[in-house]
């Protein structure tokens, strides 16, 4: 019997329904012939078993190429259509695995990888393409979730010869560091590192371990430093309970808002409230809060640590307490110009780093400084002759120089001009005290110049007058070196001859309230 024969022959099906040939779960509609096994290892029968499966994988070809399967000896021209399919199919095959290897060249053990996946030219009828495929979805295993680092047991070593692995052994040290940054703060961010099978050495985790309870410090040190200490139109709880206090002893009638922010201080209005028997209250009052953070005062240090009233007390305060000797330098330097007649605000009361003043202004609009404020040319002359005349009162009767003297810190209130911020006047004998008016006469001559006062003087002929000296020197640089040399010689004078014999004149300063 011819094995073709037997391979091709199929009996025809009886009579029935149609349903019964396309149920997958009907009877089969043929019969199996058995076949010898030198019918089922022939060659001829391998050739037409593939193409029933080709077949039915390609019926249209199918239906254009009739006949038996093409060989070498016969030849269907009929078929070309066919074989340029599968010809093209084994070629893209081998272009798919190609780009495997190259992909698995390429990405080795990383961690990141990349595909070449866009690039592939798998048809939609190739099946055999998905066997070397793997759907990680699929999969118990997921590649991208490393495993959790194994504890070593107590004898410090796991395996046996060769494949022993202690305790010291690199991968298992990397990964109980990456596992032990969960320990961290939460504050700091560690990522998943176990995830990504992150490996971290001795080294780099000591070094991100202590940079973690670095940040920890800091930021506790922060939180610490935003609690006690006042803020840009804000105040801290201390300061808060001090504003309570003057508030319920009726010293002050109730607390309005800001008014005013410096780099030093943060000033606020309030009405005044109950005059006492030895002190009067005024209508409307100022708050001038100083900030208790440190960082503004850095810079600031030189004006009362060479201050020969504060000299000795500086240097055995802590810098928290140097903020409320600041604020106990400008209450004495307010009470110095007031008795000397100079316009300025009074002081009430003095409470730790919080001092109230009288308000220059009314129905709680402040005044205006003399920058913002537009006058006349009588009245810019007539505030420029007001502020020479207090230059030389606050130089020779108050015995201070204001060192930060400019039209930001003069207002301009019922036709005259008042002073403010003097918390950083020095005496004359200060070691920078002659810098300091000279600094302060270039400002008041280069704003008067500016604004049209034909009579302002400039910056050399004011110190003259101002101080008294007789400078003659032709250009600044040696006037300032001689001004230089006048401070040498006054620091000298007064290491040779001792401290000051007091510390204020008898001015009738105002208590200070210290709890």
């Amino acid at each position: 019997m011819d094995s073709v024969g037997v391979a091709a022959a199929a009996p025809d099906a009886g009579p029935g329904p149609a349903w019964q040939s396309k149920c997958p779960w009907g009877a089969p509609s043929t019969t199996s012939i058995s076949c010898s096994l030198a019918d089922v290892m022939s060659e001829q029968l391998a050739k037409e078993l593939q193409l029933e499966e080709e077949r039915t994988a390609f019926p249209e070809v199918v239906a254009a190429a009739e006949g038996p399967f093409i060989t070498g000896e016969n030849i269907d021209t009929s078929s070309d259509l066919m074989l340029a399919q599968m010809l093209q199919m084994e070629f893209d095959r081998e272009y798919d695995a190609q780009l495997r290897r190259e992909e698995k060249k390429i990405n080795g053990d990383s961690k990141v990888s990349i595909s070449f996946e866009n690039y592939r030219k798998v048809h939609p009828y190739d099946s055999d393409s998905s066997e070397d495929e793997v759907d990680w979805q699929d999969t118990r295993h997921d590649p991208y979730r490393a495993d959790k680092p194994t504890t070593t047991p107590r004898r410090g070593f796991i395996g046996k010869g060769k494949d022993i692995t202690t305790k010291h052994d690199e991968v298992v040290c990397g990964r109980k560091n990456t596992a032990r940054m969960e320990n961290f703060a939460p504050e700091f961010q560690v990522g998943d590192g176990i995830g990504m099978d992150l490996k971290l050495s001795n080294q780099v985790f000591n070094a991100l371990k202590q940079h973690a309870y670095s940040e920890e410090r800091r930021s506790a040190r922060l939180h610490e430093k935003k609690e006690h200490s006042t803020a840009e139109k804000a105040v801290d709880p201390k300061t808060r309970l001090l504003l309570y206090k003057m508030v319920n002893s009726g010293m002050l009638e109730t607390i309005t808002g800001c008014i005013s922010t410096g780099k030093e201080s943060v000033v606020f209005h309030a009405y005044g409230g109950n005059a006492t028997e030895d002190k009067v209250i005024p209508p409307e009052c100022a708050i001038k809060v100083f900030k208790t953070t440190l960082n503004e005062f850095k810079n600031r240090d030189k004006y009362i640590k060479d201050d020969y009233r504060f000299k000795d007390r500086f240097s055995k305060l802590n810098p928290r307490k140097i903020i409320r000797m600041w604020a106990e330098k400008e209450m004495h330097n307010l009470t110095r110009m007031q008795n000397a007649g100079i316009p300025c605000p009074q002081v009430v009361i003095l409470k730790k780093h919080v001092l109230v003043m009288s308000f220059i202004g009314q129905d709680q609009v402040p005044a205006p400084k003399l920058k913002d404020v537009t006058l006349s040319n009588e009245d810019m002359k007539k505030a420029y002759y007001q502020i020479l005349n207090m230059m030389q009162q606050l130089y020779r009767e108050c015995n201070l120089v204001h060192a930060d003297l400019s039209e930001y810190n003069m207002l301009w209130h019922d036709g005259k001009v008042w002073l403010i911020d003097v918390s950083q006047s020095v005496e004359p004998t200060h070691p920078h005290g002659l810098e300091f008016l000279f600094r302060d006469c270039r400002n008041v001559s280069q704003f008067f110049q500016k604004g049209g006062v034909a009579e302002a003087l400039n910056e050399r002929e004011l110190f003259n007058a101002v101080s008294g000296l007789n400078i003659t020197a032709d250009n600044e640089v040696d006037f300032q070196a001689e001004i230089e040399a006048l401070e040498k010689m006054n620091e000298d004078h007064v290491q040779n001859h001792g401290k000051k014999l007091s510390m204020f004149p008898s001015d009738g300063d105002p208590p200070i309230y210290d709890e």
